[in-house]
């Protein structure tokens, strides 16, 4: 018997592991199509401004290529701010124990920009979202084994919550997957803009 809808295609503009990991856990199944947007052309006055901005530019490159044509596409960025800057991935490992320094003891802010884009009717939506993080106060010696393993290299602020720098965060306030890579209460509330459940986009239980 065939559906009478089938589900609609989803498309992460994002090579995250962690963001891919947050839609599977959630029962979707996203194909993955890295946009190559270059960052560093993207510019904002505020953190949040330059998360959405980057957000909304993988998503419109990835929606404009004529083989995701009829799917959703979702575009995320995030950086953190403190003290008003923005900080992405620190450039080598020099930079990421100046910045796990100057972070220790305090609390930033993790600003994701989401942005998505039905390439069906053109429309697409966007929305940052923000979530506090306090820092706990790591040694030097665990900052540089820390630095040491390469984890933050990779990613925005030079920390991760599921990773091994989760022992040198005191809390949060505000939504974990926020600060993962990708807001799914956010999320859901961009697809019900578009006319998109997002149990709709659910993948089949697997026997």
């Amino acid at each position: 018997m065939t559906d009478p809808q089938p589900r609609r295609r989803l498309v992460l503009a994002s090579q995250s592991p962690a963001r891919l990991g947050l839609l599977r856990q959630a029962g979707l199944a996203p194909e993955v199509l890295v946009s190559g947007v270059d960052e560093e052309a993207v510019t904002a006055p505020a953190p949040a401004e330059l998360a959405l901005a980057l957000a909304e530019a993988k998503a419109s490159v990835v929606a404009a290529k004529p083989e995701v044509h009829g799917a959703l596409v979702i575009g995320c960025d995030s950086v953190l701010d403190l003290d008003g800057r923005a900080l992405g991935k620190p450039a080598d490992a020099e930079e990421a124990i100046a910045r796990w320094k100057a972070m220790r003891g305090r609390a930033g802010t993790l600003q994701t920009g989401h942005c998505v884009w039905d390439t069906a009717s053109g429309r697409h939506v966007s929305a940052t979202a923000s979530t506090v993080v306090r820092f706990g106060e790591p040694t030097d010696a665990e900052i540089a084994a820390y630095v040491a393993s390469g984890e933050p290299l990779y990613v925005a602020g030079a920390f991760t919550l599921d990773g091994r720098s989760a022992p040198f965060i005191d809390g949060i306030e505000g939504d974990h997957g926020n600060v993962i890579g990708l807001s799914l209460p956010l999320l859901r509330r961009l697809l019900a803009e578009l006319g998109t459940g997002i149990t709709e986009l659910w993948a089949p239980a697997e026997d």
